[in-house]
């Protein structure tokens, strides 16, 4: 494995989509040819299985410094209402332009700090949205909490919204390590939240984990993972840190290179995890996420229904995402969108009826062949290309890259199938490059991504 790590260890995406964003077509981007894909697409997924929103809530109180997110640092919690009724107006921009009233099956409220909003306000947000649309049969609502703040009232109120999904961020509980990435927390606060979303009735609850921190031990990793084995959350997301200390405003200079666990030492980290995560009796459904037996995610790993985009691992499928929010990213399957990252920006375009859209990319037919195939290595780790509409012209010159990962017994390939070994589960990211072909065509020479390890 030592090996292996030396020679994997690349900078790379994560996938949550294909094209990766430094790669999308800006220049070719039309507004116009978005809203059309859009309102098509729209048509189609609407009837069949609804639509999903993302809602971008960016407000934290404190900086933490893993977190390469878009955010916003206050302690005034005036800015809460601005914020809600322009997200609020922005999604009635999207349903003017519906030949129908939408209806929802998924909502997921990310950040930021979505409990950095009051009850008041984030009820405010979902009846607005209600307002103008209708839930799905089967809806799926999530959102992020974060264990010092998430109160009993949050949860309760969000419950009677609909949501039953909820993910603490919880990284690790070692005090030096939470010293260092500004995100002190106590376990007495996990605990507590984790046991009141069981009280109430959350089906699904998820801890979010970080390998590779800061001063991070194996001890750490060990005590993390045993202090999370007496809470059992139906989902743990087992993330590598991502260190991009280059990304304008991530706040991730607030300890030194020589601080972080690297290659093999990394590695070791995560692998002590993913064995005990594994003894614990979780499943490994994806890159990155662990589920009990009884979690409908390992229930749509298992039927293969499991669907990745840019709010991550999901239980089912939709033709179409709509961001709302400062920063947020919208999915038409054939297109995406990028609004404003700017808050004021983002304003001043909501406040002049316009969609805050300010970049995108427009998929060829190429980009969603290549992107199936990195869905299906993403999410049931394996893809195929049996049939025409799995085939693209340079399949077999990215099967030949493949050669080198073939004999080193990170995937085998058979009657037009590819197969992730338990070994290749840890360098998906990987095998995922090699059929990146806007990557191998780019060829960047500087750093753009984290590390694949």
């Amino acid at each position: 494995m030592s090996s292996l790590i030396q020679k994997y260890n690349v900078s790379g995406p994560r996938y949550t989509s294909y094209p990766t964003v430094p790669f999308w077509e800006e220049d070719a981007f039309s507004e116009k040819k978005w809203i059309q894909n859009l309102t098509e697409t729209f048509k189609i997924s609407n009837q069949k299985e609804g639509i999903s929103l993302y809602i971008h809530l960016p407000f934290c109180e404190s900086l933490c410094t893993f977190c390469g997110c878009n955010k916003r640092i206050t302690k005034r919690h005036e800015v809460e209402l601005p914020y809600i009724q322009a997200v609020i107006k922005e999604w009635r921009l999207y349903c003017n332009l519906f030949s129908r009233k939408p209806n929802i099956k998924e909502i997921h409220l990310g950040g930021g700090t979505p409990t950095f909003f009051s009850t008041e306000n984030l009820t405010l947000l979902l009846e607005g949205i209600f307002e103008t649309a209708n839930k799905a049969e089967n809806y799926i609502f999530s959102f992020e909490g974060h264990p010092n703040n998430t109160s009993k009232e949050h949860l309760q109120t969000l419950y009677n919204l609909g949501f039953r999904r909820v993910s603490f961020g919880v990284q690790d509980y070692s005090p030096k390590v939470q010293e260092a990435i500004h995100r002190v927390q106590s376990f007495h606060n996990v605990s507590k939240v984790t046991l009141l979303a069981k009280e109430i009735g959350y089906t699904s609850i998820g801890h979010d984990l970080i390998y590779g921190l800061p001063f991070q031990t194996l001890q750490d990793i060990e005590d993390t993972i045993l202090k999370t084995k007496s809470l059992l959350p139906d989902r743990i997301s087992f993330y590598s840190y991502a260190h991009v200390p280059w990304l304008k405003g991530n706040g991730q200079r607030g300890f030194i290179d020589e601080d972080i666990p690297q290659n093999d030492t990394k590695r070791q980290l995560y692998e002590l995890g993913k064995k005990m995560l594994l003894e614990m009796g979780y499943v490994e459904i994806g890159m990155d996420h662990f589920t009990l037996p009884t979690d409908e995610m390992y229930l749509a790993f298992k039927s293969k229904t499991l669907h990745r985009n840019f709010m991550g691992y999901t239980a089912s499928k939709t033709g179409l995402m709509i961001g709302l929010g400062v920063s947020s990213i919208s999915d038409s399957w054939n297109s995406f969108a990028q609004n404003e990252k700017s808050l004021e920006t983002y304003y001043q375009k909501i406040n002049g009826n316009n969609l805050p859209v300010f970049r995108g990319h427009h998929l060829t037919s190429e980009d969603v062949v290549i992107r199936q195939h990195i869905l299906n290595l993403m999410c049931h780790f394996e893809t195929n290309w049996e049939d025409e509409s799995t085939y693209f012209t340079e399949i077999y010159d990215v099967l030949d890259s493949l050669y080198e990962m073939q004999l080193d017994g990170l995937l085998y390939i058979e009657n037009k199938k590819l197969i992730v070994t338990d070994l290749g589960k840890a360098f998906v990211r990987n095998i995922c490059m090699a059929f990146d072909l806007r990557l191998k065509r780019a060829a960047p020479q500087t750093e753009l991504f984290s590390m694949t390890v």
